[in-house]
């Protein structure tokens, strides 16, 4: 269908073509045509005159010229041979079944184009709406998977946390068994320990003469680890100035003190109830 509208195309601009060429061939005829005839210009009349004074002229007058007879018109030319008739250039005008056939092609190949268009304008708009189906049911199948991947965890999480509460009571339990234990075994430590150390000060204690029965002394001890005495006072007693400095002589004495059975036990600073009777 393109091909022949080209083609009709084509004629037409043959057509316009050859019209024109003809028609400048024929203005330059009708131009030379109208040169030919033109009537040639008319001739001069030369005339003769002699210039004389104006005071001559008083006294003599001259006749007149006599007229020269006037010059023969030239014969007229003849007429310019009529142009023969043109002959038509180019293709033919279209005859009106020609045209009607032509227009009905146009409007055929209109017709088919705008069926074509509707055709895929159908076939975007249907894949538009399957991509969009697709997009959707992707959607919801990654919406699925996130729920179960969020439930997955979450269990996951208090799984932990309870696990992560279990074991923590679980280590609490057992740190406060073990520290009241540990309570238990310190606290007999420490005072078999504190013993220790009031018995072996008593064996240094030299008793003076003042001293009653019934003594009982608190001493404030600061030793260094290995169990030497550096400072000692005495707190409570109801002993007199000698009975304290008689203790307070014992405690130095009997430095280095005995170690505690557990390091842990060590006390830099000891409150020691010193009950020689």
């Amino acid at each position: 269908m393109q091909r022949a509208m080209q083609r009709a195309s084509d004629r037409w601009v043959s057509i316009a073509l050859s019209v024109l060429l003809h028609g400048a061939l024929l203005a330059a005829l009708v131009y030379g045509w109208m040169m030919f005839r033109r009537p040639p210009p008319k001739p001069t009349l030369a005339i003769e005159a002699t210039v004389v004074d104006a005071r001559a002229l008083r006294g003599a007058v001259r006749p007149p010229p006599e007229p020269r007879p006037p010059a023969a018109p030239e014969p007229s030319s003849p007429p310019p041979p009529t142009p023969p008739p043109q002959e038509p250039l180019g293709p033919p005008p279209p005859t009106p079944e020609e045209l009607a056939h032509r227009e009905e092609q146009r409007q055929q190949a209109e017709a088919a184009a705008a069926e074509e268009r509707r055709v895929a304008e159908e076939r975007a708009a249907e894949e538009k709406r399957r991509e969009e189906q697709r997009a959707a049911a992707e959607k919801k199948v990654r919406e699925a998977a996130e729920a179960r991947k969020r439930a997955a965890e979450e269990r996951q999480r208090l799984a932990e946390a309870r696990d992560t509460s279990e074991r923590e009571a679980d280590l609490k339990r057992s740190l406060a068994t073990e520290e009241k234990a540990s309570v238990e075994r310190s606290s007999a430590a420490l005072a078999s320990w504190e013993a220790q150390i009031a018995a072996k000060i008593n064996r240094a204690w030299l008793r003076p003469p003042t001293a009653r029965a019934g003594i009982s002394c608190v001493l404030n001890v600061t030793q260094v680890p290995g169990g030497e005495v550096t400072q000692v006072s005495i707190g409570e007693c109801n002993g007199d100035q000698a009975v304290r400095e008689s203790i307070e002589a014992a405690v130095y004495r009997a430095s280095p003190l005995p170690p505690p059975p557990d390091p842990a036990l060590f006390d830099r600073n000891l409150r020691i109830n010193f009950r020689p009777d």
